[in-house]
C-alpha cells in the first residue's frame, strides 16, 4: 500500500504538469494579416497564323496578334494577390505583364484589378466592393480568361465593357450556400463565372478600365442571377442585367474629319439576358443584349447615337479520360453596333463561327486549338467600306499556377 501511494504521488503531479504544458503548447496563436495572403496566376502564349486565308482580317478588341505582321504572342501574363485578411475584409490585386502601350511596344505591366470587399455580416453574404474590378454585366465578361474555353470574348457582350473593368462601388448579396456553389463551379473545372452575387447593384465611372472620368455622371448597373441545382448534380443559371449612363469620347479618339457634337457625350445603355447549363457533361451558354451607344456613320462622316444588338450561343462537352480533361466546343456570334472605345466609335457588323478543343493533361497546363470562320465589317473615318472575311486556325498554350 505504501508503495502504491508513492507511485501515485510521483506520477499524479507529473501527469498533470505534462497535460498543462500540452495545453499551453497547443493554444492557438493569434494570426497576422500577412499569413492570409496567397498568390496565383496564369500565362497564355498564342499563335494565330495557321491556315490563314485573309491577313487583313483583324480583331482590335480581342487578340491583336490576329492578321498580317504577327507571330507568337503572349496574350496574358497575370499575377494575382488576394486574401481574407480580416473576418470582413478581403482584397484582390491583379497586374498583367502582357499589356501593349502601342502597336510596336508590348509586354508592359498594367493594373487590371485592385479592390477590397467589406462584409456587413460574419458570412459576408452582404458585401460592398470598392476599387477597380470587373463590372457584373454578362456571364462571359465576368468569367476569367483562365477558365473560358474560346480564346476571346465575343464582340456582342464585351463591347459593352472593354477589358471588363472600371472604377466603382458594387453591392453584392448571395446566401452562404450559393456563394459556396459559385466557388465550386470554378474550382471543379465547370467553367463558372465566379462569385458576383445573386443580386448586384452598383455605380462606376463608365469610361472603361484605367481611363479617367470625363463627366460628372456615373453609370448605374443592376444584375440578378441564380445557379439552380437540378437533380443530383446538374446546375443551370439564368441571369438578367442592365446599365445606363453617358460615355464621353476622348479627343484623341476621333479622326480629324469626323463630325461629333460639342460635348462629345453619348447615351450608353444596355440590357442583357443569359442562360448557362454547366457542362456535366453537356454544356450550353447563351447571351444576348440590346442597347444604344455611339457609332460612326459612314454616310454622314459623323458619330451618332445608334442602336446596338447582338449575342452568342455555345455548346460544349466535358470529357474525362484518366487524368485528362477535354472540352470540345462550338460557338456562333453576331453583333451590330458601335464600339465606343475604338477610333471614331468604329461601326461593326460581325458574324463569326468557332469550333475548338481544350485539352487539360494536368491542372498546371492547358492546350487549346480553335478554328475560326469570320466575317467582319469595321468602318471608321479613315477605313470606310472595310469588310474582311477569313478563316484561321489558332493555338494557345496556358500555364496555371
Amino acid at each position: 500500500m505504501k508503495k502504491l501511494l508513492t507511485i501515485l504521488a510521483f506520477f499524479g503531479p507529473a501527469t498533470l504538469m505534462a497535460q498543462t504544458d500540452t495545453v499551453k503548447k497547443e493554444a492557438p496563436k493569434p494570426s497576422h494579416w500577412y499569413e492570409h495572403i496567397s498568390m496565383r496566376g496564369y500565362m497564355q502564349v498564342r499563335y494565330n497564323r495557321l491556315l490563314e486565308t485573309n491577313p487583313k482580317l483583324k480583331n482590335e478588341q480581342g487578340d491583336k496578334s490576329i492578321g498580317e505582321n504577327n507571330g507568337f504572342f503572349i496574350r496574358r501574363m497575370r499575377l494575382i494577390f488576394f486574401g481574407q485578411i480580416h473576418e470582413r475584409v478581403y482584397f484582390y490585386i491583379q497586374p498583367d505583364f502582357a499589356s501593349a502601350v502601342s502597336s510596336t511596344s508590348l509586354n508592359f505591366g498594367q493594373l487590371r484589378d485592385a479592390y477590397i470587399d467589406l462584409g456587413f455580416d460574419k458570412k459576408n453574404e452582404f458585401r460592398v466592393r470598392l476599387g477597380q474590378s470587373k463590372v457584373p454585366y454578362g456571364f462571359e465578361n465576368m468569367q476569367s480568361s483562365q477558365n473560358r474555353m474560346p480564346m476571346d470574348r465575343t464582340d456582342a457582350l464585351n463591347s459593352a465593357l472593354p477589358n471588363e473593368r472600371d472604377m466603382g462601388a458594387f453591392f453584392y448579396w448571395a446566401p452562404d450556400k450559393i456563394r459556396k456553389r459559385f466557388s465550386h463551379l470554378v474550382s471543379s473545372g465547370l467553367k463558372g463565372s465566379g462569385d458576383y452575387g445573386v443580386a448586384a447593384l452598383g455605380v462606376y465611372n463608365g469610361q472603361t478600365m484605367n481611363k479617367p472620368e470625363l463627366n460628372n455622371e456615373l453609370h448605374v448597373l443592376g444584375r440578378l442571377t441564380y445557379p439552380f441545382q437540378i437533380g443530383k448534380k446538374q446546375i443551370i443559371e439564368p441571369s438578367i442585367q442592365a446599365y445606363t449612363g453617358n460615355f464621353v469620347i476622348p479627343k484623341d479618339q476621333t479622326s480629324a474629319g469626323t463630325k461629333i457634337k460639342a460635348d462629345r457625350s453619348f447615351v450608353d445603355q444596355r440590357a442583357a439576358f443569359g442562360f448557362t447549363l454547366y457542362p456535366q457533361p453537356l454544356g450550353i451558354q447563351v447571351e444576348y443584349n440590346v442597347g444604344k451607344g455611339p457609332e460612326f456613320n459612314p454616310t454622314t462622316d459623323s458619330i451618332e447615337s445608334k442602336d446596338i444588338k447582338g449575342g452568342y450561343a455555345m455548346i460544349s462537352y466535358n470529357l474525362k479520360y484518366k487524368n485528362h480533361s477535354f472540352f470540345p466546343f462550338v460557338r456562333a456570334q453576331y453583333y451590330s453596333g458601335g464600339k465606343k472605345q475604338e477610333l471614331d466609335a468604329r461601326s461593326y457588323t460581325v458574324t463569326e463561327y468557332e469550333a475548338g478543343l481544350e485539352w487539360q493533361p494536368m491542372k498546371y497546363f492547358e492546350l487549346t486549338a480553335m478554328y475560326t470562320i469570320s466575317d467582319r465589317r469595321f468602318e471608321d473615318f479613315v477605313a470606310q467600306s472595310n469588310q474582311q472575311k477569313g478563316n484561321l486556325l489558332r493555338l494557345q498554350a496556358q500555364l496555371n499556377f
